[in-house]
């Protein structure tokens, strides 16, 4: 199923929080719409959220075709603070709507050209996943075990995934391969969305709890995690959902590899490391009730960090569509986007 699409001049988007009960697409023919689908989780995950990023600049350019080119970038140039305002650690997004904004401002018709750019956006997540699957697929061995945190898979992408995508297509090319998919609290992107996407994909998934990660590498034959990345900075530390950071360690711990699927488009070469990456934190409400019911005591502080950063020295490799990034990855990341 498509995450997100363009289509008669509306963002068509699959609302996420309703997975894996019901399958229901909302159509947002606003910017309002789109950016509440984006900080509600409607559409998650890096590279989707900059394809809806990308695609609300589009709204707003074809809401604006036949005025005058000044009027329509200066639409655009609000449109893309009201996206940018929405989640702040995910860097997609922000690298979206900068670059569909850049093509318009290039135009002498900044509405087709907004549009254009944002397809193309579109086009070239889902061919960067399927290199991204390539490239990793061939780190992954016959037998493998492999852990994964939260939800990289087609749902947060625009085609098959960047860490489930390895998964994936390991699995078609007739790898056996078991996975481990921790719940990932507290909105369960795991147990939702990661183990969804795996059965229907006809792969073996366990899910776990998130602190069972040490006793499932420890005693349940894990061999490899591969996790994906809302932001790498350019030494290659990583953000991704919180928790992760704690997987690294762990694995790092019982020499278990630990791999980052993203394409270069998550790469932020304008933050030197992970200390600069913006930590979005979400409102207490998805702490403190877990199916409409209040869990937490009324009068305890709620902290909720949705990243965490995990030191480039606990990650193994980043897989990318230009292939395997390995560590120094200052340099690795710096030959990558001079390929």
């Amino acid at each position: 199923m498509k995450v997100i699409e363009f289509q008669g001049g509306k963002v068509v988007i699959l609302d996420q929080t309703l997975l894996p009960n019901e399958t229901k697409y909302i159509e947002c023919s606003d910017i309002e719409c789109v950016c509440e689908a984006i900080k509600s989780l409607r559409v998650r995950g890096a590279p989707a959220i900059g394809a809806a990023a990308a695609f609300g600049m589009a709204l707003t350019a074809v809401e604006n075709a036949g005025k005058g080119r000044g009027e329509i970038l200066e639409a655009l140039r609000d449109t893309k603070e009201k996206l940018k305002e929405t989640r702040p650690t995910a860097v997609n997004l922000e690298w979206a709507v900068e670059r569909v904004y850049r093509a318009a401002k290039a135009s002498k018709k900044p509405d087709e050209a907004a549009l254009k750019e944002a397809l193309r956006i579109y086009d070239e997540a889902v061919e960067s996943d399927n290199k991204i699957g390539e490239y990793g697929a061939e780190l992954i061995t016959d037998g493998d075990v492999i852990l994964t945190h939260c939800n990289a898979g087609g749902l947060a992408t625009c085609g098959i995934g960047t860490a489930l995508g390895v998964i994936k297509t390991a699995a078609r090319k007739g790898k056996k391969i078991e996975v481990f998919a921790d719940e990932t609290r507290p909105l369960l992107q795991g147990a939702r969305l990661t183990a969804y996407e795996l059965v229907n994909e006809g792969i073996p998934v366990n899910v776990i709890t998130d602190n069972a990660a040490a006793f499932a590498m420890k005693n349940m034959g894990i061999t490899k995690v591969v996790v994906g990345a809302d932001r790498i900075a350019a030494n290659g530390d990583t953000a991704n959902k919180i928790g992760t950071y704690g997987v690294a360690v762990l694995a790092k711990e019982h020499g278990i590899p630990f791999y980052v699927a993203a394409p270069l488009s998550t790469i932020d070469r304008d933050t030197a490391t992970g200390d600069e990456i913006p930590i979005e934190f979400r409102d207490a409400s998805e702490i403190i009730f877990f199916n409409e019911k209040r869990v937490v005591a009324d009068g305890a502080g709620i902290k909720s960090p949705a990243f965490d950063v995990t030191p480039h020295k606990y990650i193994t490799g980043i897989i990318t569509e230009r292939g395997v990034l390995k560590p120094p990855f200052d340099k690795s990341i710096k030959q990558a986007f001079e390929k």
